[in-house]
């Protein structure tokens, strides 16, 4: 098993990547080799600085002896830092994909050659080794910016492994002896001991036990096992022995499939270009346009000398090249990090803000997401005029040494309540029914329909969904209580905002359909889809995907992996398994489904401040294009790279100064 899932994983990093390295012009590199050489760049700047005479000018200083080779000697340095630039440009140009790295190639690879050339040739007389190497230095730092938030995408077939225990315990011949799960056989017999994690699907031959499978299947209630019963790898023993012949294992098993399902979701799933791309994609045939239109028109109509031509044509893609447009969406997804943050998420990939902000559809796991996860009592029903505490005290005390889970949920509302237990004596144990006791001298019976089914009467007609726990004395049932699924607190208020804004709830799940129905009309969902398999779940998400709709799916569990993966957006609860947690694009660090409709809200707000940011980058260069062609030449105004890359710095300035005012945005 360990040797497919490392195949699965390198394939699935090897497709992602290079699916990465070809749709988005800024690609997601290490972060740290984008920092080293930020620096390395800024140190070498300090020097280069002193060459250029309007600097030194400027600061009333002398410029350095032999500039001009110092200034090619350091230029050429920063030049070699830029090389992964040319690699992603490479990347656009096979895809057809042009974007922000071929313009970013274009303008510094022909600014440093003609800059070269000019080093050489001493009548060219212009030099761009500080435009070029300011411009270097500006997207190196905008690339380490959108790297560190890139990075953290995790491997969530690493965490379904993880699921199943490392050894188990294998019966040969009477004995038991601990193995690897990777040496277990179809027809092993295994023994799970209360605690444990079954290691591989299976039927119980012997023993008996409730099961946990919520994290398999959704379904919050723990399930009796006993011989002839299945059961699913990763799936937790909770209070008995039971002895398991195995069935599926390895990548036949439950979790194998899912396993499965989550690299099939994570090479269909959708993946939005990038605002600065597309943008950038235009202006770099606008840019390469305008930059030959310059120099044919210089030189060929109007008559001046080639280097002038040239001089234009280098300044427009010097100016052309996205300082502002570089760093425009960096900046805010890098301040929409921290504020997410500080409001209890982690958005893993940034570039699903753009998706999250026109949400149709947000499904919703319904088990420990809009639910407590844990069964509860949810409900005390008496008989007219009975005594709600008195039920709970019997009840309580009749449970109060057993193990069962319902006596658990039992004594744990009892506690919560502050009610005082009862000595009890004459304990009876009816199998598959409830229990009897006495109290004083009366005697009491808690427990199913069926052990009080003689002295039922027709008093109770309250519908209820969930499990029923009677409570009788020997004449008459005194009342029951609900144990079930208790619904969050602020489940109502979530899917109450989502409806203000436009947006339609569904919820999956493993629970049957009254269940389903009881939370989806209680918390007014539009859509419910009940008894859901691990593989339902994944096809319910592609079919409103294929509905036309863009689909947000939040959940915990492990049967949600493959359809957080499957949506558009996928947001895991962070208080459910790692699986979920590497499977979604979006954490949330509390498991409190109000932080879903915080989440679309900032990513409205990121997206505001990101078309702001484009606006800007972008008007600039509406404006620098022109003015580096020579268009307002008849005013005698020229555009000096020197000016143009001022303004450069001024409009990143603005861009930056834009993005910090998300921080004030309250969610």
């Amino acid at each position: 098993m360990d040797c497919c899932h490392s195949d699965t994983v390198g394939n699935m990093n090897h497709n992602h990547h290079a699916h990465q390295a070809a749709g988005h012009g800024m690609g997601h590199g290490d972060a740290s080799m984008y920092i080293k050489r930020f620096w390395i760049v800024t140190f070498l700047l300090i020097p280069l600085l002193l060459t250029h005479g309007g600097i030194t000018d400027f600061f009333g200083i002398g410029i350095l002896p032999y500039a001009q080779w110092i200034g090619f000697g350091i230029a050429t340095v920063i030049f070699g830092f830029a090389f992964v630039f040319f690699e992603h440009a490479l990347h656009e140009i096979k895809a057809k994909k042009y974007g922000m790295m071929t313009l970013v190639s274009l303008a510094v690879g022909s600014g440093y050659l003609f800059s070269v050339v000019s080093t050489f040739v001493p009548a060219l007389e212009t030099e761009f080794y500080l435009e070029i190497s300011t411009l270097i230095w500006v997207l190196l730092f905008g690339h380490y910016l959108e790297a560190k938030s890139s990075n953290a995408a995790g491997d969530a077939l690493g965490e379904v492994a993880k699921l199943l225990p490392k050894q188990a315990h294998k019966l040969i011949e009477g004995g038991e002896i601990d193995v690897t799960i990777d040496t277990l056989r179809e027809g092993d017999m295994v023994l799970v001991k209360p605690g444990e994690k079954v290691p591989a699907d299976g039927r119980v031959s012997r023993g008996s036990a409730h099961v946990d499978e919520s994290l398999i299947s959704g379904e919050s209630k723990p399930i009796h096992k006993t011989e002839g019963d299945q059961v699913v790898a990763g799936s937790i023993c909770l209070d008995g022995s039971l002895t398991v012949k195995l069935l599926r294992v390895g990548e036949h098993s439950t979790i194998g499939q899912i396993q499965k399902l989550i690299s099939e979701a994570g090479h269909t799933k959708p993946r939005s270009q990038r605002i600065a791309d597309r943008a950038a994609a235009i202006l770099t045939f606008v840019a390469g346009i305008t930059a030959i239109v310059a120099l044919l028109v210089w030189t060929l109509i109007i008559g001046e000398p080639f280097v002038f031509g040239m001089t234009l044509a280098i300044t427009v893609l010097v100016i052309a090249c996205p300082h502002a447009l570089g760093l425009a969406i960096p900046t805010v997804t890098t301040i929409a990090t921290s504020l997410a943050v500080k409001n209890g998420f982690f958005i893993k990939d940034l570039a699903k803000i753009e998706i999250l902000r026109k949400a149709d559809y947000i499904v919703f796991d319904k088990t420990g997401t809009l639910t407590e996860g844990k069964f509860g009592v949810t409900r005390v029903v008496t008989i007219p005029g009975g005594d709600e505490q008195q039920i709970v005290r019997i009840a309580a005390s009749l449970e109060q040494h057993s193990s069962h889970v319902i006596g658990t949920a039992l004594m744990a509302y009892a506690k919560e309540q502050r009610v005082t237990l009862d000595h009890i004596s004459d304990f009876k144990n009816i199998a598959g029914q409830g229990v009897q006791a006495k109290i004083g001298e009366t005697e009491y019976k808690v427990g199913n329909e069926r052990l009080v089914s003689k002295i039922m009467s027709q008093e109770f007609d309250v519908e209820t969904e969930g499990t029923r726990v009677y409570v009788a004395d020997h004449e008459r049932v005194l009342g029951y209580i609900v144990l079930a699924d208790a619904v969050k607190p602020s489940a109502y208020n979530t899917v109450a905002h989502l409806h203000a804004m436009g947006i339609k709830v569904a919820i999956l799940t493993g629970d049957n359909e009254r269940v389903a129905q009881s939370v989806a009309e209680e918390l007014s969902i539009d859509t419910y889809i009940a008894n859901v398999l691990p593989e339902d779940k994944y096809v319910h998400i592609k079919k409103l995907q294929n509905e036309g709709n863009t689909v947000v799916m939040v959940g915990d569990g492990v049967n949600d992996a493959p359809a957080l993966t499957q949506a558009d957006v996928g947001v895991a609860i962070g208080a459910g398994t790692d699986v979920a947690i590497e499977s979604g694009d979006v954490v949330l660090m509390q498991s409190d489904p109000m932080d879903v409709v915080k989440l679309v809200r900032l990513s409205k707000s990121v997206y505001i401040k990101m078309i702001q940011n484009l606006v800007w980058a972008l008007g600039y260069n509406i404006v620098a294009l022109p003015a580096a062609a020579g268009a307002f030449a008849s005013f005698g105004f020229f555009l000096r790279p020197e000016v143009g890359a001022l303004l450069m710095s001024g409009s990143t300035v603005i861009v930056v100064l834009n993005a910090l005012l998300l921080k004030r945005v309250t969610l």
